[in-house]
């Protein structure tokens, strides 16, 4: 079934699925005697992706003539076990441009977890060019994404029905289903990735982090995380205080909360944008064709996704749009207000019972490309998350909680509850309830809530702030819609930005940019 953090995972990846191609993959190696410090990467041009990232062509040459550039780095399998086997992670880089002083790499996140920062840096490497003037730009696939050591679990055609299934039971028939559901794709993670699964913490991609730093040259980890990101970037923070140069946290994670608190506020996250997109469709000055009141939008798509449970009308042939496919669709598209006409133009579509847009915006959600193979965005997401958290929901425990959620979001408070079955019986235990990410004796690090982000709200800004500790967590808001804030090209978020990763300059706590 749709895990809920695979709606946290598209808030950038998925954009950069609809927009570029991905990049191919690496495996396992056997254990070297030799410092991994010192090793030297071979930057070489970026190969054609492969499948676990999505297809595609390699990124195209950057504006300026320059290239993009690939190489692979060695990290221990097992931290625990520093000299045992290793993996290759992928990395790319664009490297600085001038004019002014080379600081040094800046390295991106761009969340999940599960998403390709090999593919997604090349997709949005023109909305960074004023970062590059002083930084080499460079992304990775964590361990278990992509070209990383990816996490492998079902095939396509299991995850074509896995992704159409009823998420959202209503009887004892659709529950027990469900669970088999989840017990299946979980099952195949084991069979098909046994040997990573244990090593595919939050914390490990952490300790990646910090030898990317040495391997390229860096005294300082200078860093931009963004939506899962920024719980990476904590982690770091938190494990390597001493070592955090510039640090930009963008569409912020509530490191405070369980998973269970974490996708209660998503609910109602992901509420307040859906009530933030039908409020804009009737008040512009041609009519909304999907509504008359922002009521009426709402209620109308209450209505759509009820019709749909029992019968689902045709989307991208063969399949057909189901509850569970549009209720995905209609969550991508809120992740960007530059969606929002693609929204309003896929339910006009599906209330004449063409389901093929919101179709489309749900296999951007789950990493699903026009030839029907899927990237491991799922895979890889439910193998981190699940590494990371402890607890372990059943039915039971999901149906006590039913209630709060639909009061959260009448339209995905069920399909977010649910969802929290995702790692019940996963093969390997959760390591705790919360990140931990205090960070005593880090310099200032720049943490930017949006107060319309539906699927990281506003509200963990303030918390990772506090979290972090004094004098570390700066915040600033950003009063918009859409999940980020810097690719909203907001100048005084930008401006923000620029003067602390390029001149040092960090912004007044509590800065508030509209």
């Amino acid at each position: 079934m749709p895990n809920p953090s695979l709606v946290r995972a598209a808030a950038v990846t998925a954009s950069a699925l609809l927009l570029t191609s991905l990049l191919a993959g690496c495996g396992d190696g056997e254990a070297e005697d030799e410092d991994l410090t010192r090793q030297k990467l071979s930057w070489e041009d970026c190969p054609t992706p492969s499948q676990a990232q999505g297809g595609g062509n390699a990124p195209s040459p950057l504006p300026n003539g320059g290239e993009w550039q690939c190489a692979t780095m060695k990290a221990p399998r097992d931290w625990d076990d520093p000299e045992g086997d290793t993996i290759e992670l992928a990395l790319i880089r664009a490297k600085a441009t001038g004019p002014g002083r080379r600081i040094g790499s800046l390295l991106f996140n761009f969340g999940g977890p599960g998403g390709s920062g090999v593919t997604a840096l090349p997709a949005f490497g023109n909305d960074y060019a004023k970062l590059r003037t002083r930084y080499d730009l460079v992304s990775f696939d964590p361990r278990g994404v992509g070209r990383s050591a990816p996490v492998r679990c079902q095939n396509d055609r299991q995850l074509d029905a896995y992704f159409q299934q009823d998420a959202t039971p209503d009887d004892t028939a659709e529950r027990s289903e469900l669970v088999e559901n989840v017990e299946d794709f979980n099952e195949a993670c084991e069979k098909n990735s046994g040997k990573m699964l244990p090593h595919v913490l939050t914390t490990d991609a952490a300790r990646d982090l910090d030898l990317m730093r040495q391997v390229l040259g860096d005294r300082k980890l200078h860093y931009f995380g963004i939506s899962y990101g920024t719980e990476l970037g904590g982690v770091y923070a938190h494990l390597f205080p001493r070592n955090v140069g510039r640090a930009v946290f963008d569409a912020v994670v509530d490191p405070t909360q369980t998973p269970d608190q974490g996708s209660l506020a998503q609910a109602g996250g992901f509420q307040r944008a859906l009530d933030n997109f039908a409020e804009d469709c009737v008040s512009k000055a041609e009519e909304c064709p999907i509504g008359n009141s922002a009521q009426d939008v709402k209620d109308r798509i209450a209505r759509l996704l009820k019709d749909l449970d029992g019968r689902p009308v045709p989307g991208i042939f063969p399949r057909r749009l189901t509850q569970t496919v549009a209720t995905s669709g209609i969550a991508q598209a809120l992740y960007s207000q530059e969606f929002w006409d693609y929204l309003t133009e896929g339910l006009d579509q599906a209330y004449d019972g063409n389901g093929q847009i919101l179709m489309l915006l749900s296999d951007t959600m789950n990493g699903r490309s026009p030839n029907g193979e899927y990237s491991n965005l799922a895979a890889a997401n439910a193998a981190i998350n699940c590494a990371d958290d402890k607890p372990r929901y059943d039915v039971a425990y999901v149906e006590r909680r039913l209630p709060e959620f639909r009061a959260a979001s009448p339209l995905f408070g069920e399909y977010l509850a649910w969802g929290m079955l995702g790692c019940t019986d996963w093969p390997v235990p959760g390591a705790a309830h919360h990140p931990e990410v205090s960070a005593p004796g880090a310099p200032p690090i720049l943490v930017i809530g949006n107060t319309g982000d539906p699927a990281t709200p506003y509200e963990g800004a303030r918390r990772m702030a506090r979290a972090l500790g004094r004098g570390v967590g700066v915040e600033l808001t950003y009063r918009g819609q859409g999940h980020g804030a810097y690719d909203s090209k907001n100048k005084c978020v930008q401006d923000a930005v620029h003067g602390y990763l390029l001149d040092g300059k960090v912004p007044k706590a509590g800065t508030v940019c509209s």
